[in-house]
């Protein structure tokens, strides 16, 4: 007869889990091991509370994504790792959730550090304060506050993280963050989230590192719009608001026949080809996300992309060229060929474009890039109640 495991074995379990697919530092591992993910959930189950996934905690009567949720825990072990915390750093929390990540961040920091957490919610700030008392860490600062505002009060900050999805980095961050301090964010352009690892230099942000990830959006910032391409809104475009989008032009392009353009790069089952959307996106301003809902495939609408829910695709005017993947060829350990479909009066012109975006790709296709962010100077003189209402920054792909 199997003994139910304890609350450390799960726990183990669950870090252990992580260690498979994710490379913790030593200290992120030893907090993950350390608190209790299950006394910031109240009313989850133990392996629930163990389990690789999010969880959410307060729902959204008016969208499909929750308010607030406990995020999965191999991204937040991911993300602690990308930020580097030291002993001592004062940090900064966009996004106090259940107050978990608030916790693993006191572990990191030691007495001598300090951490505030802030968020716009209420009831998410309580009960995160109501969580972090119980489970003994009084130390950390909560507070119901605009995360595009940060926290002054207690700026500099050596460490900062958003675990709510940001489209640019607020002013009020850049003059929060130390010289030399460190940010990271779940950042969304064009269509896909990152988490991003950025150091401050001067007046210049500088990545070294980016992972893929989903979080829910900040409250007050969106610069994304999805825009039904027929009417029963199976087929979507997913853009940036700086991005034309002619829905009747487009729509009207998938009543005509497709043209299919392959390529010469071949991918394995288990292989990422993710890169092929953030190349392009280093020198395409076209670079957005086509989604397909079921009843689309099923009704043949459009051929099947490469990815249904998120499949990397080029707009120009009113023609539409999007990622689709076959299998063909002899080659066992990539039998895959990726190519371009596409539709409209410049499709044969756009599937070839892409399919030179997945060329580029393919002879460095592990290669990340390097993400500059530089504000304007008008950002820059901008008080910390600065509202956004466009872009605040340039954000630059470099290889």
């Amino acid at each position: 007869m199997s003994q139910t495991p304890t609350v450390d074995e799960l726990r183990d379990r669950l870090v252990d889990g992580i260690l498979h697919s994710v490379r913790l530092p030593a200290a992120v591992e030893q907090a993950m091991r350390k608190v209790h993910r299950e006394a910031f959930l109240p009313g989850v189950d133990l392996p629930d509370a163990y389990a690789d996934r999010a969880v959410s905690i307060k729902d959204n009567p008016s969208g499909p994504l929750p308010l607030s949720c406990a995020s999965v825990p191999s991204v937040v072990g991911m993300m602690l790792g990308q930020l580097g915390v030291q002993p001592g750093d004062n940090i900064l929390e966009i996004g106090a959730g259940t107050g978990y990540n608030a916790a693993l961040l006191a572990d990191l920091t030691g007495a001598t550090g300090h951490v505030t957490s802030i968020d716009i919610d209420s009831d998410v700030a309580l009960h995160a304060r109501t969580m972090l008392d119980r489970a003994g860490y009084q130390q950390v600062q909560v507070m119901e506050r605009d995360g595009l505002i940060g926290a002054p009060e207690n700026a500099p900050y050596d460490r900062m993280i958003a675990t709510v999805g940001l489209w640019d980095v607020p002013t009020a961050w850049w003059q929060q963050l130390a010289d030399g301090g460190r940010l990271v964010l779940p950042l969304r352009w064009r269509g896909q989230t990152r988490s991003v690892a950025l150091t401050r230099r001067g007046d210049t942000l500088i990545s070294d590192g980016m992972e893929l990830c989903g979080f829910v959006p900040i409250i007050g910032q969106d610069s994304e719009k999805t825009t039904p391409l027929n009417a029963d809104d199976t087929i979507r475009i997913i853009h940036d608001e700086d991005q034309d989008v002619d829905a009747g032009a487009l729509g009207a392009s998938l009543t005509t026949s497709g043209t299919v353009v392959m390529s010469e790069q071949r991918i394995g089952g288990e292989e990422s080809f993710d890169g092929v959307w953030l190349r392009a996106t280093t020198s395409d301003n076209r670079v957005c996300r086509l989604e397909v809902q079921p009843d689309a495939l099923a009704q043949e609408l459009v051929l099947r992309p490469v990815m249904p829910v998120r499949s990397p695709a080029l707009v120009d005017g009113d023609s539409l060229a999007y990622m689709i993947v076959r299998r063909e060829g002899a080659d066992p350990q990539r039998p895959h060929q990726l190519g371009a479909a596409a539709y409209g009066p410049d499709a044969k012109k756009l599937a070839r474009e892409l399919v030179a975006h997945i060329e580029a790709w393919g002879p460095a296709r592990t290669a990340v890039p390097r993400l500059t962010i530089t504000p304007t100077k008008s950002d820059l003189a901008a008080g910390p109640g600065h509202v956004i209402s466009k872009p605040e920054s340039q954000l630059t792909l470099t290889y």
